[in-house]
């Protein structure tokens, strides 16, 4: 039997044991490929248009009858769901192995994250607080409150396939919203099969004598005319998208046109300083990970390096060393450390990000196809390290491979200029003992960036921290921390218990009674 046999076989088990209706994965027009081997595992059902705008509605007449649930009810929902993950953490890690191309403990630690925003969502439940607000008026209460909004929309990438959908659902749901999600065209199946566990979920939560409507998750499959359904339809309120900034600067406008709340997560061109008192050790661990883990396909993925000169032939010369060493190869086995490319596309995209760096000067390690026996149709890649003369030509752009661009610094200042120097503006790390350069690098003169790190890489954030970046990365918000308030519409409220109507700001306006 071939590996493209085996998956297709293993994949089609998965979803059955997930609880997915085969014809929704066998009978369809979309044709879904595993980069593991590049052939065929799915076909998946698209939706047409009318059908997506059905799929809205269903959701607005969900969201009406949710948000008459109590929050901590609604919470208890969540944590059936996390069960579910709980219990089919292999299954789903598994599958996101298959279809997206993960080494095993990122597929299994990407349903681990799904797992840790429910925690968090249930908690949530019982604390979406407003505030009592101090007033100038007596025998008045000034307070606010906060109300569920209505359809979130959810348009997710393919390098996370499950997680990013429920670090927007975990919280929205708690919230009092029904959720329209549309996943990349690449990666349909692993979607499949989180709504399976969903609808298990809800399920077990009517079993407990709860109430829920039907439809609180909504899926809706297809290309890029489906993902505008999402973001046309006045009928939501709140969209969530994770894509390219490109994506984002069609988006936006179009949002911003009938006033929708955008949560926009694009580009990331993150940067990390290595000054001279880093424990080179703890650097090269955290590098490696950062810049060549999911094969660089992650939106915090390293891609620039500012090595001090005085460290400089050290660390490059150790990061050659771990670079040859890695494996690459079918994510399945452990150990691989680098799995396959999404697809041919982001092969080309990198060749030719390689071709431009070599243009402007840079010398390359690294970045050749690797032929592996019976997978020739994967796009397996050494990842590259590209020691650069300065911060230009592709060193500006985000290229979704694993390239990482080395440049050397000798004044601090200057490497967190470089860091800030470039339109994108999601993660970034400095690796010091230095206390001052620590503190200055996280302080409102240091990164620009939505997450600055010290010690530790751009990649890995955890869902207690608020997920999401600046500049051309979207000011977008995601998981944890005060996130959920995108979620939800805040009321200002004044209660007037007193028999009299003093006026704010001292304004007088006296009528005849």
């Amino acid at each position: 039997m071939s590996v493209h046999q085996t998956l297709a076989a293993e994949t089609h088990e998965l979803l059955a044991a997930l609880g997915v209706d085969r014809a929704h994965y066998t009978d369809g027009t979309l044709v879904v490929t595993s980069p593991i081997t590049g052939e065929e595992i799915g076909r998946v059902v698209e939706h047409e248009t009318e059908e997506a705008e059905a799929a809205i509605g269903r959701a607005d007449a969900a969201f009406r009858a949710w948000r008459l649930v109590p929050s901590p009810k609604r919470g208890e929902l969540v944590r059936l769901l996390g069960e579910e993950l709980r219990a089919h953490k292999a299954e789903l890690g598994r599958l996101v192995t298959i279809e997206a191309g993960k080494i095993v403990s990122e597929g299994l630690g990407e349903v681990q994250e799904m797992i840790d925003i429910c925690d968090f969502a249930v908690g949530l439940s019982r604390q979406l607080y407003g505030l009592t607000i101090a007033t100038e008026r007596p025998g008045h209460r000034m307070m606010e409150t906060w109300h569920p909004i209505g359809p979130v929309g959810v348009i997710s990438a393919f390098n996370f396939p499950v997680a990013v959908w429920s670090w927007n659902a975990a919280l929205a749901i708690v919230c009092g919203d029904s959720v329209v999600w549309k996943p990349s065209e690449k990666t349909p199946l692993t979607a499949l099969a989180v709504v399976a566990l969903f609808e298990r979920a809800v399920a077990r939560y009517r079993a407990e004598g709860n109430t829920a409507p039907d439809h609180l998750v909504e899926l809706i499959n297809g290309s890029r005319h489906i993902g505008e359904v999402l973001v046309e339809d006045p009928r939501v309120p709140v969209l969530s998208a994770t894509g390219s900034t490109a994506m984002g600067r069609v988006v936006g406008p179009k949002l911003a046109k009938r006033f929708a709340r955008a949560i926009l997560e694009l580009g990331g061109n993150n940067a990390a300083i290595v000054c001279p008192s880093a424990d080179l050790d703890l650097a090269l661990r955290a590098i490696a990970f950062s810049a060549i883990g999911t094969a660089g396909q992650r939106c915090t993925t390293l891609r620039r390096l500012f090595v001090h000169d005085s460290i400089y032939d050290t660390l490059v010369t150790r990061l050659r060393r771990a670079y040859a060493s890695v494996k690459v190869g079918d994510p399945s086995q452990s150990e691989t450390l680098i799995g396959p490319l999404i697809d041919a596309d982001a092969y080309t995209r990198m060749q030719k990000a390689l071709e431009a760096a070599r243009e402007a000067g840079g010398t390359i390690t690294g970045g050749n196809r690797i032929a592996l026996q019976g997978y020739d149709n994967g796009f397996y890649v050494a990842p590259a390290l590209v020691e650069m003369p300065s911060q230009s030509g592709p060193v500006t752009e985000e290229t979704f491979a694993p390239i990482l661009y080395v440049m050397r610094y000798t004044k601090f200042e200057t490497a967190v200029k470089l860091n800030n120097a470039v339109p994108q503006g999601l993660s970034s790390s400095i690796f010091t003992s230095d206390l001052r350069e620590a503190e200055a690098f996280v302080s409102d003169t240091g990164s620009d960036c939505g997450i600055a790190n010290v010690n530790i890489g751009p990649s890995g954030a955890e869902i207690g921290g608020a997920f999401g970046g600046e500049k051309e990365t979207g000011g977008g918000r995601e998981a944890g921390s005060d996130a959920w308030k995108a979620y939800m519409r805040r009321a200002t409220n004044t209660v007037n218990y007193s028999r009299s109507l003093p006026l704010a700001q001292g304004v007088r306006f006296d009528v005849e009674s």
